[in-house]
């Protein structure tokens, strides 16, 4: 796992700007696009439910729960997490409120200083089911509502503000608000900010789900591990830990193993799917690199089996399929094509 170190100093913005206002064009000022969106991720807090205990750094599945988070937001163009820094999985610019432990609010307005993007995805760094398509779900509903943000509820109808998008200048401008009225942000609610603002709610009690206490982790833990779970969890996690990011057909390499485990022998299954990705890397192929490499060890599989088979039935090895226009003699035959028949056959 690679440590990405912090870039710049606490409350600085990085050389990313911290403006994002949008032009007549509906392009914010440093010329991306609406489409284009940043992630702020909250991981300073005191933990105070699970003892104190470095809550983004307790491992789900293997995973730091901070590392889960930052793998659901990788499509932003910027990634902030307001905390101390530390190792992490993915790149990631760092931020810290002034003064550190300020509160949600403070917290927010330190992380996006740092961004520009007109959209904005702000996320708690203790949400183990949040995914990439909960965090696409949350913008494209955004752009379609045409409200102020979007935020998730959880299964009692409670607001998420800490699992949502935004536009970046309502957020601006409600923070200023509160600045004007207050003096400073320390201490203040996430409510005084968001409810303020015109937001869509969507209902999700799985990736709204957070880990507060240590019966939520416990909870998290033992879910991943259901049988409906597993596989997708355990697939994410090791494409995570080693840095790869290509999508597969899972059930395309399963069947493979299967083939290569019943009709060669056991152990061809892992040694063989090990192969095809090693293939598909040195061809510098994405998914359909690794699909035709699964294809042909999948047929050179199901010919094996069929040998065996026919040996099984009569207890003599089907001619070979040769090119068309070759010999098929084994030069200890008869010339006709015929294999020799096994000296055992009877």
């Amino acid at each position: 796992m690679t440590a990405y170190e912090r870039p710049s100093a606490p409350g600085s913005s990085g050389g990313t700007g911290s403006s994002g206002s949008l032009g007549a064009d509906g392009r914010d000022t440093n010329g991306r696009g609406t489409d284009s969106h940043d992630a702020v991720v909250l991981a300073g807090g005191a933990a105070r439910r699970l003892g104190g205990a470095d809550k983004p750094g307790v491992r789900v599945g293997g995973r730091a729960l901070l590392d889960r988070v930052l793998a659901a937001c990788s499509g932003a163009a910027v990634t902030v997490v307001v905390a101390e820094p530390r190792p992490t999985a993915r790149p990631v610019e760092w931020a810290r409120e002034d003064p550190p432990g300020a509160g949600p609010v403070a917290a927010l307005d330190a992380g996006l200083r740092h961004t520009t993007a007109a959209y904005v995805v702000v996320l708690s760094a203790d949400l183990p089911f949040l995914d990439e398509g909960t965090v696409q779900r949350l913008l494209t509903a955004l752009q379609e509502a045409g409200t102020e943000g979007v935020l998730l509820t959880d299964s009692g109808g409670r607001d998420q503000p800490l699992v949502a998008a935004y536009r970046s200048v309502a957020l601006r401008r409600e923070l200023a608000a509160l600045r004007a009225e207050h003096g400073e942000l320390t201490g203040l609610p996430l409510r005084r900010l968001t409810g303020a603002l015109e937001l869509t709610r969507i209902t999700d009690p799985v990736a709204s789900f957070d880990c507060d206490t240590w019966d939520d982790i416990a909870v998290a833990r033992a879910r991943i591990r259901e049988h409906g779970h597993v596989l997708d969890e355990w697939i994410t996690a090791v494409k995570d830990e080693l840095g790869i990011d290509l999508d597969v057909d899972t059930g395309t390499l399963l069947d493979l193993a299967r083939d290569a485990a019943h009709g060669v022998a056991r152990p061809a299954a892992p040694l063989t799917t090990f192969l095809v990705g090693y293939a598909a890397a040195q061809a510098k192929g994405g998914p359909e690199a690794v699909a035709e490499a699964a294809r042909k060890a999948t047929a050179l599989a199901l010919r094996w089996a069929a040998e065996a088979e026919a040996e099984a039935d009569d207890g003599t090895a089907p001619p070979p399929t040769a090119p068309s226009g070759t010999s098929t003699g084994t030069g200890t035959g008869t010339g006709t094509g015929t294999p020799e028949a096994r000296p055992d056959a009877g």
